[in-house]
């Protein structure tokens, strides 16, 4: 097995899948500075296909995971599939069309509206419409919501408070803010609710529904301050009662797989399902992402009572059949550790200590999202450097387990949430 990746969702599903005995042998390209049993880091750069390609060849690779959207909006399932002497290689992620619903949030919009799924009132704007977009902010109420049509890092999303503000950001988007990513911008009608994460695994006919997870999208405590690619998240979602899930499952999920076999997308991988529930009852799609979340996977893997394995296999003929991966009872909460100034200008290259002592405690994993070895140390190597992931029967358990293990690393300039998981405290 091959898994595409080096931040800490990648760690966690390598974590993951090498537990199952059907794996003899698992690498990891390019990785960071994890060192893991039974894990191969290979140095190779994503965006290099070819170099991709000859790797799958020299380590006789039979099933690849790609983790991270960039390579699956650029056509890395495409790249593989055309090469003959590929043949026979199982891919888990999307075409480079079906990653369209992360790559482009205007496709998205048009796919949910066009299957009947449940979402905002939107408007695409590029720069010869904006003055309907102007038209269109105006007409709504605040606070009001921006987002870049392509990829921009987990952050290309503004929440904006006043009509003035808006119209300004929009124009500055149209220009340049997010480079090519802001060329289309969707202006949506703000929702208002409690978020949560849904992840499905499909080969574009069945599917299969994994734990669900709620993430932290914020830099501080509260919800407040920039959006970051991700603080901190909890699974199971206290709030999520059974009839809640089952509407999820009937208004969003069905529709949206169907959606999918409907187009003729080559979908074989992860869906995640970005959602708000508005008055406790209702779901609404707010994103699709083409591949798992980050840092939910850090929760939904060690969620997982079975082997995740064989229901990859399953993609590669289409016999995945419908219904949920067996959930262990306990909660799992992660914390994720940053770079001071992270997620605006930070340093990197500083030395990390105390993983092996967070780690040595029952229910402890730490993922490494921005980490790399060098000279025998452990340095810190990007903005989301760590992802301390507790495990316990109860949310408060697993919260003092994972913020434990943050007090016990330390690098310089070391910054995390302290209020991961609180405003859930009451559901459980």
């Amino acid at each position: 097995m091959l898994v595409l990746g080096s931040g800490g969702r990648e760690d966690a599903l390598a974590w993951k899948l090498r537990q199952s005995p059907l794996a003899d042998h698992l690498y990891l390209a390019p990785g960071n500075g994890t060192e893991r049993n039974g894990i191969e880091k290979l140095d190779i750069k994503l965006s290099d296909f070819n170099a991709i390609c000859s790797a799958i060849q020299e380590k006789d690779i039979d099933v690849v995971v790609i983790g991270p959207e960039q390579p699956l909006v650029d056509g890395l399932v495409d790249f593989l599939k055309q090469k003959k002497e590929l043949e026979g290689l199982h891919i888990i992620g999307p075409s480079a069309k079906g990653a369209m619903l992360e790559g482009s949030k205007d496709f998205a919009k048009e796919f949910m509206q066009k299957y009947g799924i449940p979402t905002a009132k939107y408007l695409t704007v590029t720069s010869e419409n904006i003055a309907q977009g102007e038209a269109f902010l105006a007409s709504l109420s605040a606070p009001y919501v921006l987002k870049a049509d392509g990829l921009a890092a987990g952050k290309g999303v503004l929440i904006l408070s006043s009509l003035e503000e808006a119209l300004k950001e929009l124009r500055e988007m149209l220009t340049g803010k997010f480079g090519n990513a802001g060329n289309k911008v969707v202006i949506e009608q703000y929702l208002s609710g409690i978020e949560c994460s849904c992840f499905v695994l499909t080969d574009g006919k069945g599917y299969m529904l994994l734990p669900y997870a709620k993430d932290y999208k914020r830099i501080g405590d509260g919800d407040k301050g920039l959006n970051t690619g991700g603080m901190g998240a909890v699974s199971p979602v206290p709030f999520l009662s059974s009839e809640l899930k089952k509407r999820i499952e009937e208004q969003v999920v069905c529709p949206t797989i169907e959606g999918l076999n409907r187009e003729g997308l080559d979908y074989k991988g992860f869906v995640f399902i970005g959602l708000m529930i508005c008055e406790g009852k209702d779901p609404y799609v707010i994103e699709y992402n083409c591949r798992m979340g980050d840092p939910e996977t850090e929760v939904v893997m060690p969620r997982i009572g079975e082997d995740l394995l064989p229901h990859l296999i399953k993609l590669k003929d289409q016999t995945l059949s419908s219904g949920s991966l067996e959930e262990i009872a306990e909660y799992a909460t992660t914390v994720v550790m940053t770079s001071g100034g992270y997620p605006e200008e930070y340093k990197t290259g500083y030395e990390i200590a105390g993983i092996e002592s967070a780690e040595n405690g029952d229910g402890v994993v730490v993922f490494h999202a921005g980490t790399k070895g060098a000279d025998g140390k452990l340095l810190s190597s990007g903005g989301r450097v760590l992802a301390c992931t507790g495990i316990a029967p109860t949310l408060q358990k697993a919260l003092d387990k994972s913020y434990r293990a943050t007090s016990l690393i330390s690098f310089t300039d070391k910054y995390n949430r302290s209020d991961i998981g609180k405003d859930l405290i009451p559901w459980t």
